[in-house]
């Protein structure tokens, strides 16, 4: 298993329209905290499903030497994002194919995903 920082890839709830971002926002700054009661070092790449989400998704992935990334339940859960979830696993192949790729359930077990894979 790897050890090292990880990505987070998931959609960003306060850019989503027609819905309260704040459950999300909170959640996911739950997830973030475990992350750090873990000691891991995770980064969040949150995105909309448009047509900047590729490069934002690239600019991310070429940060760092990521040991793993995990692709929320927003992209990967909604149907509709199917697109969207595919090219994201094929961004992660293509520009970090050293890193595990996890899925986590929600915000909160997201530092849980990462770790059946890191260490």
């Amino acid at each position: 298993m790897a050890s090292g920082p990880v990505l987070v890839i998931g959609l960003d709830p306060v850019r989503i329209p027609g819905w309260d971002p704040e459950p999300v926002v909170a959640a996911i700054a739950r997830g973030q905290a475990r992350f750090e009661a873990h000691g891991i070092e995770a980064d969040l790449c949150l995105v909309v499903p448009d047509e900047t989400a590729e490069a934002t998704i690239v600019a991310a992935l070429a940060a760092k030497d990521y040991a793993c990334v995990v692709v929320g339940g927003g992209i990967r859960k909604h149907e509709p994002l199917l697109e969207l979830f595919e090219q994201v696993v094929n961004l992660v192949r293509r520009h970090a194919p050293g890193a595990a790729i996890a899925f986590n359930s929600t915000p909160e077990d997201t530092a849980d995903a990462a770790l059946r894979w890191l260490r």
